[in-house]
C-alpha cells in the first residue's frame, strides 16, 4: 500500500514537472530596441542657428525594451512590455527622465476575446489613426504636425491607463482606453479616455480616433496628461499652445487613410484639436485647431525610398477679456526624405523640412515656426535638416 502511494506521488510530481516544462517552453521574453542618432541642423532656434546630435527627432526615437508573453492555456496568454527612451548623447532616460517612459504595462490576451492591459500606454491615436497618416508613417520631426497638437508624434503617453484592444474581425479592429486620474477626493480630475477603430482591406488602411481628457495640466509631476513625465514639464511648452495651459479639458478627433499602388504609397489625415473652458484672460473660451497632412512615398528599390509631404495647420482665434484676439495661427510645412537600407536592420536617411507661420500665437505675439516640439524659431520660418544612422535590434 505504501509503495503504491509512493508510486502515485512520483507520477504526480512527474506530471507537474512535465506541465511546468511545457508551460516554460511556450513562454518568451525578448530584448529589443532602436538606435536612431542624427546630426541635426536648425536654421533658427530662439534666434540662433543650431547644429546638434539628437536621439529623439528622427524617424524613430532611440529606445530599448523588454517584452514577454506566457501561454496560460485555453487560448489565453499573459504579456508585458517595459520600454525606455534613451538619449545616446548623455545616457539619460527619455520622456523627461521617466525610467520606462515610453511604455510600462501588463495584461491578459485572447485570440478570441482581445487584449486587456494596465499601466503607462499609448492612446488610441497611436494604434488606429497614426499608422494611416503620413506624419505617422514617416515619424520624424520634419514631417510631424506643428507642436504635435494631435499627438500623432507620440509626445505624450497615458498614465494609469486601462486599455482594451479587440481581435481582428475581417479587417476591422477597435479599442478603448480609460485613464484613472488618481486624485484623492476627486475621481474624475486628470482622468480621460480615448476610442479608436481601423479597417484594412488589401492595400487600403482607414483609421480614426477620439480622445478627451479632463484637467490635462497638473501641478504634481507625473500626473495629468500634459505633465505626466517624471520631471513634470508641460507639453504646452511652445508659443503655439503655451497660452492654453489653463484649459480644463482637451480633446482630439482624427481620421486618416493610406493606400498603396505598387511601389507608391499615398497617405493623408485630418484632425480637430480643442483646448476647452480656458481660464485667465481667455475665460470660458475654447481654442480650436484644424490640421491636415498629405504625402507620397515611392520605393524605387527594395533598399531605397523617397518621401514628400505637405502639412497645414490653422488655429481659430480666441477673444480675451480685453477685446484682443489671440491664437489665429496658420502653418504651412513641406518635407522631403530619402532612406537607404544597408541591411534589414541598419539604414541611413536624409531629410529636410521647411515651415512658415503667420498670424498671432497663443501668447498674443506674432506666430513663429515650430517643428513638432524641437523649439520655437524667433521668426516665422524655420529650416530643419537631419542626417541619421538607424539600427534596430
Amino acid at each position: 500500500m505504501k509503495s503504491a502511494k509512493l508510486f502515485g506521488s512520483a507520477a504526480y510530481l512527474t506530471t507537474l514537472c512535465t506541465i511546468a516544462t511545457a508551460s516554460h517552453a511556450q513562454s518568451s521574453v525578448a530584448l529589443y530596441g532602436i538606435i536612431d542618432e542624427g546630426l541635426m541642423y536648425q536654421s533658427n532656434l530662439g534666434g540662433e542657428r543650431r547644429v546638434s546630435l539628437d536621439s529623439f527627432s528622427g524617424m524613430n526615437s532611440s529606445r530599448w525594451g523588454i517584452q514577454g508573453r506566457e501561454d496560460l492555456g485555453g487560448g489565453m496568454n499573459a504579456f508585458f512590455t517595459l520600454e525606455s527612451g534613451i538619449n545616446l548623447n548623455t545616457g539619460a532616460f527619455g520622456q523627461g527622465g521617466t525610467a520606462f517612459g515610453r511604455q510600462a504595462y501588463v495584461g491578459l490576451g485572447s485570440a478570441r476575446f482581445g487584449n486587456l492591459s494596465f499601466g503607462r500606454q499609448y492612446d488610441m491615436i497611436f494604434y488606429f489613426a497614426e499608422p494611416a497618416s503620413f506624419a505617422g508613417m514617416i515619424g520624424s520631426a520634419a514631417f510631424g504636425h506643428p507642436g504635435d497638437l494631435d499627438n500623432t508624434g507620440n509626445d505624450i503617453r497615458v498614465n494609469n491607463a486601462v486599455r482594451y484592444m479587440s481581435p481582428n474581425f475581417y479587417g476591422f479592429m477597435f479599442g478603448g482606453e480609460y485613464s484613472v486620474g488618481g486624485v484623492s477626493g476627486n475621481t474624475t480630475a486628470n482622468s480621460g479616455y480615448s476610442l479608436g477603430a481601423s479597417y484594412t482591406n488589401g492595400s487600403l488602411l482607414l483609421g480614426t480616433a477620439f480622445e478627451y481628457f479632463k484637467n490635462p495640466v497638473s501641478s504634481t509631476p507625473g500626473s495629468g496628461l500634459f505633465t505626466n513625465n517624471a520631471n513634470g514639464a508641460s507639453w504646452l511648452a511652445q508659443s503655439l499652445n503655451k497660452g492654453y495651459a489653463s484649459a480644463s479639458a482637451y480633446q482630439v478627433a482624427i481620421v486618416a487613410a493610406s493606400y498603396s499602388i505598387g511601389s507608391v504609397t499615398l497617405a493623408a489625415s485630418a484632425s480637430n484639436i480643442q483646448y476647452a473652458n480656458l481660464g485667465g484672460p481667455l475665460i470660458g473660451g475654447t481654442a480650436q485647431f484644424n490640421n491636415a497632412d498629405i504625402g507620397i512615398r515611392y520605393t524605387c528599390k527594395p533598399f531605397l525610398s523617397f518621401s514628400l509631404g505637405y502639412e497645414y495647420l490653422i488655429g481659430k482665434g480666441v477673444r480675451t477679456t480685453g477685446g484682443a484676439t489671440v491664437g489665429n495661427q496658420h502653418y504651412n510645412q513641406v518635407a522631403f526624405l530619402t532612406d537607404y537600407l544597408m541591411s534589414k536592420r541598419t539604414d541611413v536617411y536624409f531629410e529636410a523640412g521647411w515651415q512658415r507661420a503667420s498670424g498671432t500665437s497663443s501668447l498674443g505675439t506674432a506666430a513663429v515656426a515650430d517643428f513638432t516640439n524641437v523649439g520655437d524659431s524667433s521668426n516665422n520660418h524655420q529650416l530643419l535638416v537631419r542626417l541619421d544612422l538607424r539600427h534596430k535590434f
